[in-house]
């Protein structure tokens, strides 16, 4: 078996070109690189360098065997995480959406046996779910579709309208629901992580402005101006949200498309099954609780 310290040593040079190169990327002297290409080289009993007076350049079988070298190297990285992955979610429930509404959700709910998720609350983006599933970077991962796939299962979680915040003197403040065209033109106050919702009213509001900020920039601004902002059913769950609605000069109106209403789903590998209901019950508890 070859020494991933050799295989190593072959990429970096491959990248840099040299062995002075090389040697300043992995921290070593050129002798010690040059050990160990001569070293790969009688493991392999291949040659695999060009050498000439004051100059060493891999040749073709050297240059393959770079590429090679790169997958494996990649390949024993990814090895390593996946089980540190898969061992964190033995004794850990690690949780991530898509959208930050059922984070709220996750954060509020008790669960009557004690048993607590890791979330991560930055918002995944919409591609690749399946393969970060069944790498076990995540015990449950949210999405607004269930994925597909024989070694998953889903389960329905709820519900999560969206709703524009107004200025009370704004002629929509009266209306009890708006659509999206009745939006056109409008600059929206619009915090950045919020997932799907990003595209969905990018989408939908084509010619509106969309101002993004900071949680923290978010809350100066809203209380200094009259820029309608949007929120969720699932916002009152949040304390940072309650605060605001307690002090707030805006009026919330619904929103009526159907693309402003999106259903999420809990999605798990089989076999975590048995670990994962008992927070998902509670989750589906909350939520159905929020969404009267």
């Amino acid at each position: 078996m070859i020494d991933s310290y050799l295989l190593e040593e072959l990429v970096s040079f491959d990248r840099y070109g040299t062995l002075a190169g090389a040697a300043d990327h992995l921290g070593l002297s050129q002798p010690a690189i040059t050990r160990g290409t001569k070293k790969l080289e009688a493991e392999l009993n291949l040659q695999l360098f060009k050498r000439e007076p004051n100059k060493i350049y891999l040749n073709e079988t050297g240059k393959f065997a770079a590429k090679k070298a790169a997958k494996l190297l990649a390949a024993n990285h990814n090895f390593v995480q996946e089980v540190h992955h898969f061992d964190q979610n033995q004794s850990h429930v690690s949780v991530a959406s898509i959208a930050p509404g059922p984070l709220m959700i996750i954060h509020n709910t008790t669960n009557s046996t004690g048993q607590k998720a890791q979330v991560n609350d930055q918002c995944l983006p919409n591609k690749n779910l399946l393969s970060l599933l069944r790498a076990e970077q995540y015990s449950i991962i949210v999405t607004t579709q269930p994925l597909t796939d024989r070694t998953v299962k889903n389960s329905y979680l709820g519900r999560e309208q969206l709703i524009v915040n107004v200025n009370e003197f704004n002629p929509l403040a009266s209306q009890k629901s708006v659509s999206f065209k009745d939006l056109g033109g409008l600059s929206f106050l619009v915090i950045h992580d919020i997932g799907i919702w990003r595209e969905i009213i990018q989408e939908q509001i084509p010619d509106a402005k969309f101002l993004y900020q900071s949680r923290n920039n978010f809350d100066e601004i809203r209380n200094n101006s009259i820029f309608p902002y949007f929120t969720t059913n699932l916002s009152p769950v949040d304390p940072r949200w309650r605060g605001v609605f307690k002090k707030d000069d805006r009026v919330p109106v619904k929103i009526s498309d159907p693309a402003a209403t999106q259903a999420f789903y809990a999605n798990y590998l089989k076999p975590n099954e048995a670990r994962v209901m008992p927070l998902i019950n509670a989750w589906q508890d909350t939520w159905a609780k929020v969404d009267r």
